[in-house]
């Protein structure tokens, strides 16, 4: 876990609102999750849908300590869509699913408190 990313950590620099407009997170269901035994970390191969705009896209995450699989078929999470595919190991990772740290520093990914349409941009 970054330092950065810790609960006693200050908040970050100040940005204009262009600068977060900048950053596209969207909601959606995840509808395959799979073991990725050959990531360096412990994590799952995610396939997420977007909706009919964006599509399905594929994230590498590393969130088996508080998640696993079969939790996550059918769940709505968020995600960073317009950052550049990044290279995984063997996978292609093409979207950043977004989380919080647990008390240990764990992830625990977010999504909407109630089901919302795939594809909305988070606000």
């Amino acid at each position: 876990m970054h330092a950065d990313h810790d609960a006693s950590a200050p908040a970050a620099e100040t940005i204009g609102f262009d600068d977060f407009l900048k950053v596209d997170i969207r909601v959606g269901t995840v509808v395959a999750a799979e073991p990725f035994p050959e990531a360096r970390k412990p994590a799952l191969k995610l396939t997420i849908d977007f909706g009919p705009v964006i599509g399905r896209r594929r994230s590498s995450a590393q969130v088996t300590e508080n998640h696993t699989s079969e939790d996550l078929v059918g769940r709505q999470v968020m995600a960073v869509v317009n950052f550049p595919p990044r290279q995984i190991g063997p996978m292609m990772s093409e979207v950043l699913t977004l989380g919080f740290p647990d008390a240990e520093g764990k992830v625990v990914l977010i999504g909407p408190v109630m089901p919302v349409p795939d594809g909305g941009r988070l606000f």
